[in-house]
């Protein structure tokens, strides 16, 4: 594939990105359960990136972006907003590559992910998410400080950092002897299932990649069937704090719509219920928004593929620590 297709990037774009972060980020390995793969009734192979660092995908397309930067860029510093792991992603880049930092957060981020990043050495700048606007408040400080917006998924460097994970899991499998009929990951802004299909199809052109997003953020089913770009205007919060982006990227909707075959919706019970399967079947702590793949095969909202070998991807496991028992508790 070629950017002759009018998309932001190509397989091209994805395995320079995988040369720049080789030896920075963890090449995460490919799981098989037993258990799972019984319960399900199909061959399921686990991306965790729970095992990435930062426990997320995010640091593959951040490390990509700020690697990039000039060296005057790199002085100058970085701005970024994300409720938590692209955040994250982006604190600890810059920290390894010496730039310096600003996050603008929400206030009501998890406490988590708010310490961690400020553990990675970056200034976070808090925010209501009702009253605010973080794209405003980051395009103000980057003004003032001649600093480079990082955006969270609608930027080229940051799809193709993260489509390194599909290429990691089509290799993987078929170092294990599988063929992927189908690879599910959750979906918010969609840096991540753009990348990922991205790589998958250039590889793998029979696989179906599949979303799964948050009921009442499901923008990107909604927008994949308009054909267009369609914005939600959210009415509650949900669960998957990572998955509340209320429309798709302008770069990252023509690959979703060029690549993906559809998009499931999960409630926040059935996302609660996949937190616990991975808890106790695969033995891995899972957010939320990370949990939304499993969710979608646990509730039988992925079908057709019966008997056949399905790719998962688990996105992150920043989850708040009292969140998480009251999950395994069954409070949530």
């Amino acid at each position: 594939m070629s950017r002759t297709d009018g998309l932001a990037i190509s397989l091209a774009d994805i395995e320079a990105a995988a040369g720049r972060i080789r030896g920075w980020a963890v090449e995460t390995p490919l799981l098989e359960s037993a258990a799972l793969s019984d319960r399900l009734g199909l061959r399921v192979l686990i991306k965790p990136e729970t095992l990435q660092r930062v426990g997320a995908f995010k640091f593959r397309g951040a490390f990509n972006r700020l690697v990039q930067l000039s060296d005057e860029e790199k002085r100058t510093g970085v701005v970024a907003f994300s409720s938590g792991n692209h955040a994250q992603g982006v604190a600890l880049a810059a920290k390894l590559l010496g730039i310096p930092a600003l996050i603008v957060m929400p206030a009501d981020a998890p406490r988590v992910k708010a310490e961690a990043t400020k553990g990675y050495g970056a200034e976070v700048r808090f925010y209501d998410r009702l009253t605010e606007s973080r794209e405003n408040i980051a395009a103000a400080i980057a003004a003032e400080r001649g600093a480079v917006v990082v955006p969270a998924f609608d930027d080229p460097h940051i799809i193709a950092g993260q489509g390194t994970a599909g290429l990691e899991l089509v290799r993987q499998a078929r170092a294990l002897g599988a063929e992927l009929d189908a690879v599910i990951t959750p979906c918010s802004g969609g840096g991540l299932l753009a990348g990922v299909a991205t790589a998958v199809k250039a590889l793998s052109p029979a696989t179906a990649l599949i979303g799964a997003e948050p009921a009442g953020y499901d923008d990107t089913l909604k927008s994949l069937q308009a054909g267009v770009r369609t914005p939600m205007t959210p009415t509650h919060r949900t669960l998957c704090d990572a998955l509340e982006t209320p429309c798709p990227g302008e770069l990252t909707f023509p690959i979703l719509k060029a690549h993906v075959a559809d998009v499931a919706v999960v409630t926040d019970a059935e996302v609660a219920e996949a937190m616990r399967c991975a808890f106790s079947t695969l033995k891995l702590v899972v957010e939320p928004g990370g949990s939304a793949g499993l969710a979608a095969l646990l509730a039988g909202k992925v079908r057709g593929f019966e008997g056949r070998t399905v790719g998962l991807v688990l996105s992150g496991g920043n989850v708040d620590p009292e969140q998480f028992a009251q999950v395994l508790r069954g409070e949530l």
